[in-house]
């Protein structure tokens, strides 16, 4: 079985209990449901440099409008259909952008996302609908 390693980001905006926390959706594909950001890790790249990288790349928020709260889970997930285990460092940052509520974002990458257009929204967590596999697993460890 491979092993692929992974960084999300829970970000959230406010104050706790009163978290919301930024999701997406693909702009042409929203049957594939709301998203947190992240992606692989490269060879070589350290999980932190990852975590922002991913984060710019699918959001445009650049690393200085967000504060590292620090990392909530370390799980495994196993998609249907693949020989794969994706191993999932999960981060917690707080938004301190400028205020945003719902914006598109088109990705420039040397991924497999690069030219899609996410949908971005802050949603409150107590609000929060299932996210796409399994990205939600961790959301009761902020």
């Amino acid at each position: 079985m491979e092993m692929k390693r992974k960084v999300l980001g829970y970000i959230t905006k406010g104050e706790e209990p009163n978290w919301e926390l930024l999701v997406f959706k693909h702009k042409n594909m929203p049957d594939e449901g709301f998203q947190v950001p992240g992606g692989s890790i490269e060879n070589d790249e350290l999980i932190i440099d990852a975590l922002y990288r991913e984060i710019e790349e699918e959001t445009g928020i650049p690393r200085n409008e967000l504060v590292l709260k620090g990392k909530v889970n370390k799980t495994n997930y196993y998609p249907e259909n693949k020989d794969t285990v994706y191993e999932r460092t999960v981060f917690h940052l707080n938004y301190i952008g400028s205020p945003r509520t719902e914006w598109e974002h088109l990705v420039i990458s040397d991924g497999e996302d690069n030219g899609m257009i996410y949908c971005h929204q802050f949603i409150p967590v107590d609000d929060l609908p299932k996210l796409a596999a399994n990205q939600d697993q961790s959301i009761l460890l902020l």
